[in-house]
């Protein structure tokens, strides 16, 4: 705490550790020899370690430093065996030359957020934050992806309200007079760790915030359950919609839309049959099965925030790379002319 403090006074500039010209050094693009933009994940548990799998397999990103603060924990020892470098130093890892980056995922907790984010804008690096810490943009990549490339602070909002917006949306857009949305997750006690349940009242909050967005309607109820009778069970989530009348019809053609859009980056992202009407409005059920990377298939309520997050990282890495190498063919072409003349 008294390190990030430090640096955000600016008395830790005066040292040898941290240059006035890293961090000029450290805003731009940086591309690795395999031509990948570079990326950083600190937060080493369930998370960040799928997160990871998922970075690798991605054909414009590549994961330069993976930090959390225990060297002996199972995400660790997962990286280290993939060869990925690991630092045990947390946020202070990202300020060494070696590990610099221009995207770096923060599956740690809200209140760490907080601090690093102040950290990551100082360092000119895209921080894609897995919390609900209420800081960043939100952003669900189903409704495109503009505010990636006009933020350096991207929220990935919640599990349920990645899996939720875009189906609210498209109710508020179809029904005329919807007057609340309610949105009801059931996720496995397996696919939901200590830092979920100890950040509940934001994830309520950042789930509503990212409901008035998308929707523009300003009343909501979100509520979370945990199925523990069935521990295997795949995210199930409703959500409905409170109106005085509906034509069901009218809903078919923009829902099929909705879900071919977020099943390119969610493949086990399905509608659980026809929207039902019920008294007072109606709702939509769907349910989220995960890749099964590093997650359990079941845990999709974990797989769909971090498929949005890598959505969001590979369309802003395309757009920097597309960038860089504008510049390059810039540079080229500038000096063939003076080579001419």
């Amino acid at each position: 705490m008294q390190f990030i403090k430090a640096l955000l006074s600016g008395d830790f500039l005066q040292g040898s550790f941290l240059t006035n010209n890293f961090l000029q050094n450290n805003k731009g693009t940086s591309e690795s020899t395999s031509g990948r933009l570079r990326v950083g994940i600190i937060g080493t548990g369930k998370i960040g370690v799928d997160l990871l799998v998922k970075v690798r397999r991605s054909p414009w990103m590549e994961c330069v430093i993976f930090s959390g603060r225990n060297l002996q924990s199972a995400g660790m020892s997962f990286a280290s065996e993939l060869g990925v470098p690991v630092s045990d130093q947390g946020i202070n890892a990202f300020f060494e030359p070696r590990y610099r980056c221009d995207i770096v995922f923060d599956a740690t907790s809200a209140a760490n957020h907080i601090e690093h984010a102040q950290v990551f804008d100082r360092l000119g690096i895209l921080a894609i934050d897995m919390t609900p810490s209420q800081i960043g943009e939100c952003c669900v990549p189903a409704f495109g992806m503009r505010e990636v490339l006009e933020n350096k602070n991207i929220s990935m909002i919640s599990c349920g309200g990645q899996s939720s917006i875009p189906v609210a949306q498209v109710l508020a857009s179809a029904i005329p007079g919807v007057q609340k949305i309610a949105v009801r997750s059931i996720v496995s006690p397996n696919s939901i760790g200590p830092g979920t349940l100890a950040n509940l009242d934001e994830y309520y909050h950042n789930t509503k915030a990212g409901l008035k967005k998308y929707t523009g309607v300003k009343d909501f109820d979100v509520e979370l359950f945990v199925d523990e009778v069935n521990p295997e069970t795949r995210m199930l989530t409703s959500v409905t919609a409170y109106c005085d009348a509906v034509d069901t019809d009218a809903l078919r053609s923009p829902l099929l839309a909705m879900l071919e859009k977020i099943q390119a980056y969610v493949p086990g992202y399905k509608l659980e049959g026809e929207p039902v009407v019920i008294e007072g409005g109606i709702r939509v059920d769907l349910s989220v099965e995960g890749l099964g990377d590093y997650l359990p298939k079941y845990a999709g309520n974990l797989d769909i925030i971090n498929c949005a997050a890598i959505a969001v990282a590979e369309h802003y890495a395309q757009a920097a790379l597309a960038s860089r190498q504008t510049k390059k063919s810039l540079v080229r072409y500038h000096r063939n002319l003076q080579l001419e003349y």
